[in-house]
C-alpha cells in the first residue's frame, strides 16, 4: 500500500508537538539562564549542567524552526530568545571563534576546538534571525560562516573536534555541514559549491559508498582510513544535496542523491539484528571509525526524512519500503514511551547502552528535526 504523506505528516507533528518537544522543555530548557541542559541520562535526569555550543546551537535551531515552521507559538520565540542571547553573550572568543563547551553561566571550559561548534551556531542563529527579524543574530551567521569558510582551506586546519582527523585531510563531514548552511542561509552558489565537491569527490560510484576521508587533494587514501563509511551521515549528506537540487532545478543531482541514499541504506542494515550500523568499511574490512557496530538514534532519524523526502520527489517503491523498515525497528528500539524523546545508543543487537560515543549529552536535534521536516512534507 502506497504512503500516505499526509497521514506521516500528521502523526510526526503529534510526535513531536505531543511527546519530543515537551520532554526537552520538561527536562532540558534551561529556563533562567537560556539554552538546554542536555547532559543527562535517557529518561532526562540531569547529570551536570555544562554546556555544549553543539547543543546549544541546535536547541536554538529547534525552537526557532518549531516557530518559524510549525505553530508560532509565544514559547516557541521565548526559547529561542533566550537560546540566542546566551549564545551571543557567552558563545565565542574575542576572535569570534565559537567555544565547545561552557558552564551553564557561560564561563569557558573548553575553547575553540571545533568548527562544528561554529556551524551549529550559525544553523540556529539564522534560523532565529528569521524567527525574530534580530539583524544581530543574521549578522552574526553569515559573519561565521565566512569565518569557517576560509579556516576549513587553510593548511593547519585541524579543528574537528569530537572527532579527530589526521593532517592533510579532507573530512566529508565538513562540505556536509558547509552545504546545509549555505541552504539555510540562502546562499545557492556557495551550497552548489560544497554539493559538488561531495558528489565530485566523496562519492566513489564504482563502489557506490561516499568516503568520510580523503587527502588534501581529494584523491583516495589507503584502505582503512580511505574505505571509511558511515551510513547515517552518506544519508543525511544526501538529502542536503536533494534540498539544493530542489531549490536549483537539478534533475540530474536529485536522481543522484537518491540512489546514493539506497545504496547506503543497503550497505549499512545490519542483516543479523536490524538497524543501521554506525560505519563500515567500503571494502568489506574491520571499519577504521570507532564504535562501528552501535545503533545510533540519528543515522535512523536521517534515514526516515530521507526516505520521506525521496518517495515524495520520485515515488519509487524502495522508499516506501525502506521508510517502513526503519521506522518499525526504530519504534521497537529508540522509542522510550508517551512523553518522552527517543533513547540514543544501543549496541549492536540493540539493547541500551551507556557508551559514550561522541560528546557526553543527549541531543536534542535529529529526532525534532526530521519530525519537523517530515510533518512539512505535503506541502
Amino acid at each position: 500500500m502506497a504512503l500516505d504523506l499526509a497521514a506521516v505528516a500528521r502523526h510526526s507533528r503529534s510526535m513531536l508537538l505531543d511527546h519530543v518537544i515537551p520532554f526537552w522543555f520538561r527536562s532540558g530548557m534551561d529556563q533562567e539562564l537560556g539554552g538546554v541542559l542536555s547532559c543527562m541520562t535517557e529518561d532526562g535526569q540531569r547529570v551536570n549542567t555544562d554546556k555544549y555550543l553543539w547543543s546549544q546551537g541546535r536547541w536554538l535551531w529547534v525552537c526557532s524552526a518549531l516557530y518559524n515552521r510549525i505553530d508560532p507559538r509565544p514559547e516557541f520565540l521565548e526559547a529561542a530568545r533566550k537560546t540566542a542571547e546566551f549564545l551571543l553573550r557567552h558563545g565565542r572568543d574575542s576572535a569570534g571563534r565559537w567555544y565547545f563547551a561552557v558552564t551553564r553561566e557561560g564561563v569557558p571550559l573548553i575553547g575553540p576546538t571545533s568548527i562544528f561548534s561554529d556551524c551549529f551556531a550559525i544553523y540556529g542563529l539564522g534560523e532565529y534571525a528569521r524567527a525574530s527579524g534580530s539583524q544581530e543574530a543574521h549578522d552574526t551567521a553569515h559573519a561565521s560562516f565566512e569565518r569557517v569558510c576560509r579556516r576549513v582551506e587553510e593548511p593547519d586546519f585541524a579543528e574537528t573536534a569530537p572527532t579527530p582527523a589526521a593532517p592533510g585531510r579532507r573530512l566529508h563531514s565538513v562540505p556536509m555541514i558547509l552545504l546545509e548552511l549555505a541552504n539555510e542561509l540562502g546562499l545557492q552558489a556557495s551550497a552548489g559549491e560544497y554539493a559538488r565537491r561531495i558528489l565530485d569527490h566523496h562519492v566513489d560510484p564504482d563502489r557506490q559508498v561516499l568516503l568520510e576521508y580523503l587527502n588534501w587533494d581529494y584523491s583516495q587514501l589507503p584502505a582503512g582510513e580511505g574505505t571509511a563509511v558511515e551510513p547515517g551521515h552518506a544519508i543525511e549528506s544526501m538529502w542536503f544535496v536533494l534540498h539544493w537540487a530542489m531549490r536549483s532545478g537539478r534533475t540530474a543531482e536529485i536522481h543522484r542523491a537518491a540512489e546514493v541514499i539506497r545504496w547506503h541504506l543497503e550497505k549499512g542494515w545490519d542483516p543479523e539484528f536490524g538497524g543501521l550500523f554506525l560505519a563500515i568499511d567500503a571494502g568489506g574490512g574491520t571499519p577504521y571509525i570507532p564504535n562501528a557496530d552501535k545503533k545510533l538514534w540519528w543515522p535512523h532519524t536521517e534515514a526516515l526524512y530521507a526516505c520521506i523526502l525521496t518517495y515524495k520527489l520520485k515515488g519509487e517503491a524502495w522508499c516506501e519500503e525502506w521508510y517502513r523498515r526503519v521506522y518499525q525497528w526504530s519504534m521497537q528500539h529508540f522509542a522510550m514511551g508517551p512523553g518522552l524523546d527517543w533513547r540514543q545508543r544501543l549496541d549492536r543487537k540493540g539493547h541500551p547502552i551507556s557508551d559514550l560515543v561522541a560528546l557526553p549529552v543527549k541531543d536534542p536535534f535529529h529526532l525534532p528535526r526530521a519530525l519537523l521536516l517530515t510533518a512539512k512534507i505535503e506541502f
